[in-house]
């Protein structure tokens, strides 16, 4: 499979995401607030012959798999903890003229209920997984679509890894509408990927991480 050149502006590789492109941060007051919450820039070099679409899937590959201590005064997730994928963006069915995304296309600030799913002027959006942590707050319940950016649980002894990767697609369009997973989009894309790239960054609420 051919690589594509994936760019993400002000996130380099294996380095700390700024805080402009998270959901939460921290303060000298809070472990955690609401942060500015911006999709970052990001740029692919065309794809093979036969690309005809693009997608782009960002996310957590550190998520515990266990949310009994999260963000709890005294409690701290062990770094040892299974650990599991949550999707934080997916846009699917970008045209195969586009090679670049501005920053602040998918994201501009933490809505609450979420960002809205379904067609955009880049592409599909579909359901990221911060509506499945939301469901119980009445003021923030509902189906997040669009980029949210890093919110990792403030006592994990872990640090967080975030890949944003760019997938060049042999369809027009994967045929996903409604309310669709990460999952969903994964599952789509199976064997149309013609080149695909990646861009991690870390992050971490945890001060004891640096």
């Amino acid at each position: 499979m051919a690589d594509l050149d994936v760019t993400v502006e002000g996130i380099s590789e294996g380095q700390r995401i700024p805080e402009e492109f998270a959901f939460g941060i921290r303060t000298d007051d809070e472990p955690f607030t609401f942060g500015p919450n911006v999709s970052p820039a990001i740029s692919w070099n065309a794809g093979p012959d036969g690309t005809k679409s693009y997608a782009i899937i960002m996310h957590d590959r550190s998520v515990p798999t266990v949310f009994d201590d999260a963000n709890q005064e005294g409690r701290t997730i062990p770094a040892d903890l299974a650990r599991m994928d949550f999707m934080h963006w997916i846009l699917l069915d970008i045209p195969v003229t586009t090679t670049s995304l501005p920053k602040g296309a998918e994201s501009d600030g933490v809505v609450p209920k979420g960002k809205d799913t379904g067609p955009s002027e880049h592409g599909i959006r579909g359901a990221n997984d911060f509506g499945m942590f939301m469901a119980d707050n009445p003021d923030m319940a509902g189906d997040y679509g669009g980029y949210d950016g890093p919110a990792p649980p403030w006592n994990d002894e872990l640090m967080h890894e975030y890949v944003f990767t760019v997938f060049a697609l042999d369809v027009e369009s994967l045929g996903l509408d409604g309310v669709f997973s990460g999952q969903d989009a994964r599952s789509a894309m199976e064997g149309h990927v013609l080149a695909q790239g990646s861009v991690m960054g870390t992050y971490t609420l945890n001060p004891a991480l640096g």
